[in-house]
């Protein structure tokens, strides 16, 4: 990563309001990006967005991905360089519920925001965010990369795939690397994995649940103990998300593909055994429980990325494996049952994180 090349950089992040594009709003403020924020209000109470003071670093426009003629117009009046595309419907168990919110929100959301990038000249890069379930997933033992097929059978996970394919269909057609001096735009995909970190307090979603149940004394539900996922702190694939804007920045035409950005194969544990590593994290009385109410809904049991590509070809690599990972997450969380600054705590860890990307451990406010 360059230090210095965010400051002053003009950045439009939908989805800010949301766990990732809040922490990632917070990461580019640091490093001296001017952020344009357009989302949604937070969608849970509390929200990474209200505890850890987005809003100060962020200009933040409330609207809807859904709405082509409002994305076109925060668009066009941010004037931004880089566009990362994060908002969305993040939720498998929830996608069954409201299919049709999942995939306008997903795939026509990010029609729309790519219709707006096309129209906008000032845009250099676009990073649209997707996620690991986005393959058709076959249980495999090993990771997923690249270039294997698209698929889902659940509403979150095929659009995922939806998005993925719309996002190559206008690379192809409005930012191909053939007519690369004609529209000057680098388009990309990233998939990360399961993320966990301090902030997400999403329902239906294992960590937050955890978090819940702990800190209200009773045991923790946890169904299908025995599904392997690809678990990594949320500064991991930020990182690489970073990381491939700037590439994308200054050599559209060699990076504008799709990236994996997951965590170290021995880092995948199943869910019973993360549940336990965070329970003997929080300490006296944290306890879990196998769910005995089977769910008819469909989730993958097996799911690994193979990021080869973005570490031979970005540089990048995960930095927190899945024991700092957990110790990272739960401080969070117990800091704010202690009433803590969680912005200048959220900032700290960041801080933490940045240290070891720069040579002999500085950080970029010291660079």
């Amino acid at each position: 990563m360059n230090a210095n090349f965010w400051n002053g950089r003009r950045v439009l992040v939908t989805g800010h309001t949301g766990f990732k594009g809040g922490m990632l709003g917070l990461w580019l403020a640091t490093l001296g990006a001017k952020i344009t924020g357009l989302a949604l209000e937070p969608p849970t109470d509390p929200s990474l967005f209200k505890l850890a003071r987005v809003g100060t670093a962020v200009r933040s426009i409330l609207g809807d991905v859904r709405n082509a003629d409002g994305v076109k117009q925060t668009m066009q009046e941010a004037c931004p360089e880089i566009v990362f595309h994060m908002a969305a419907q993040p939720l498998v168990r929830q996608s069954y519920r409201q299919p049709v919110e999942t995939y306008s929100t997903n795939v026509m959301g990010t029609v729309n925001v790519l219709e707006a990038v096309r129209h906008v000249r000032s845009v250099r890069a676009c990073v649209v965010v997707t996620s690991d379930k986005c393959y058709e997933n076959r249980e495999w033992l090993w990771g997923y990369r690249e270039n294997e097929p698209l698929g889902g059978v659940d509403p979150y996970s095929s659009s995922k795939a939806c998005a993925e394919i719309v996002a190559a269909a206008y690379r192809h057609s409005y930012f191909h690397t053939a007519r690369w001096t004609e529209h000057r735009t680098g388009l990309a995909t990233a998939r990360a994995g399961n993320v966990i970190g301090g902030g997400d307090f999403a329902p239906d979603r294992l960590v937050p649940d955890l978090f819940r149940a702990f800190a209200a004394g009773k045991p923790a539900l946890i169904r299908r103990p025995q599904a392997i996922r690809p678990w990594q702190h949320v500064l991991d694939p930020l990182a690489g998300y970073i990381l491939l804007a700037q590439r994308l920045y200054t050599n559209g035409m060699a990076f504008a593909q799709a990236w994996n950005f997951g965590p170290a194969a021995e880092d995948g544990r199943s869910v019973l055994a993360l549940a336990k590593m965070i329970a003997n994290q929080w300490g006296k009385d944290a306890t879990v429980v196998v769910d005995s109410v089977s769910s008819t809904d469909h989730e993958a049991h097996e799911l690994r990325l193979d990021s080869s590509r973005a570490k031979g070809l970005l540089g990048w690599q995960p930095r927190w494996d899945i024991e700092r990972a957990v110790q990272e997450t739960v401080s969070w969380h117990q800091a704010l049952r202690a009433d803590a600054d969680m912005h200048e705590f959220t900032l700290r860890q960041i801080r933490e994180y940045q240290a070891m990307l720069l040579p002999g451990g500085a950080s970029y406010e010291q660079a």
